[in-house]
């Protein structure tokens, strides 16, 4: 060999390969020939690339330091080869082997891919939670190779197309030498193994689908597009790998008598004009009277609203701490909205008491209040 590769390099004799690896990629920002086009640097580039496919490689190093010849024949920086990985680790501080190493075989376990159901609950289960279980249908383990995918007795063996590298390396010829660059294994797919008997239950793949039970426990004030995560209950992984997650997505079913908004809870009563003239008192339901409670358990199911004499049409009562318990504590209101009902249908005796009623009120011919349209704030300051 022309020159000492180790002097080449800048390294001692027994300097690691991390060591090698840092004074090659130092030398190969200085000298490729996209960075210096000088003919002598490009010359020097060639045999510092050639010198650290000697260090670099644990069996060419060895038969260097036993003063053997590591190209079987071809003379240090005459048609020497190198990985394009390593020049690329050299300029983007890569990872990558040195040149006839790789990244190497990737593994069968990958982890599972996340899972989505969607449920629909009950208004009073969003507000107070509930637990539900669930069937599922997703990949688990295969209990007959236990996710290694090959049959019972046989496991897999070595690649012979890249000798369980999982890699190939592709050759090329340019002004640099030989450029090697480096692909995954057509053959095995990259794994570095074949299955040469495939367990028969899953074909391989290390995992079946089935259909399982699990419970889920929904917190109190989820709503409409809420996701409970139950963590590793997703999809098992291909090879046996770790599971990805479940997601629940709730959906919350109408209620018969309250409307959700946010942590509040809307109604509307309707009541007759006398009503609302004199005044009365109602039995609302509570949210807590759907779920079911157990004997004495002293759940309040029901509570009584005043209407207080003269509510008009459209009025609002809000009730505070009667909505939804919040996801973070705290609970909403309840805002009952009054509706008067005026009669349509009169016989003689209820119209004759109407006008009489309309006498005493000096409203036999009312004309109405006609009021302006109050401004916005809006409006107010930009003058419309």
């Amino acid at each position: 060999m022309s020159q000492d590769p180790y002097d080449l390099l800048g390294v001692t004799r027994d300097a690691d390969a991390d060591t090698i690896k840092k004074a090659y990629r130092k030398l190969a920002r200085q000298l490729h020939p996209d960075v210096n086009p000088d003919p002598a640097t490009q010359e020097k580039f060639k045999e510092v690339s050639a010198a650290y496919e000697v260090l670099s490689d644990p069996q060419k190093r060895a038969a260097y330091d036993r003063g053997g010849d590591p190209f079987g024949g071809a003379g240090f920086g005459q048609g020497a080869g190198f990985s394009f990985t390593d020049i690329m680790d050299a300029f983007f501080g890569g990872q990558g082997g040195g040149a006839g190493g790789g990244r190497g075989p990737r593994s069968r376990r990958r982890r599972g891919q996340d899972a989505l159901i969607r449920i629909e609950i009950d208004l009073a289960e969003a507000a107070f939670g509930v637990s539900r279980e669930l069937k599922v249908d997703t990949a688990v383990l295969c209990t007959t190779c236990h996710g290694d995918g090959a049959a019972p007795g046989s496991e897999p063996v070595p690649c012979d197309t890249c000798r369980g590298q999982g890699e190939v390396a592709v050759v090329q010829r340019s002004f640099l030498g030989e450029v090697r660059t480096l692909r995954p294994c057509s053959a095995c797919g990259g794994f570095g193994t074949i299955i040469p008997d495939p367990c028969r239950d899953c074909s391989g793949d290390g995992r079946v689908r089935s259909r399982r039970s699990l419970t889920v426990k929904i917190p109190a004030g989820v709503d409409t597009g809420t996701r409970v995560q139950l963590g590793e209950q997703g999809e098992v992984g291909p090879g046996g790998g770790p599971a990805g997650d479940l997601y629940v997505e709730i959906h919350v079913a109408p209620h018969e008598t309250f409307i959700r908004n946010g942590n509040d809870l809307h109604c509307t009563v309707t009541l007759p004009m006398s009503a609302a003239a004199l005044g009365t008192t109602l039995t609302l339901p509570t949210l807590e009277a759907d779920v079911e409670q157990g004997a004495g358990s002293g759940v309040e199911t029901s509570f009584e609203l005043e209407i207080v004499a003269g509510t008009q049409s459209g009025s609002e009562q809000v009730l505070r701490g009667r909505g939804v318990p919040g996801l973070r504590g705290g609970r909403g209101d309840l805002v009952v909205t009054t509706v008067v009902e005026t009669p349509t249908r009169l016989d003689p005796r209820q119209e004759e008491l109407l006008r009489e009623l309309a006498a005493l009120r000096g409203e036999e011919q009312p004309t109405g209040q006609v009021k302006a349209q109050q401004k916005s704030v809006f409006g107010r300051f930009f003058g419309h």
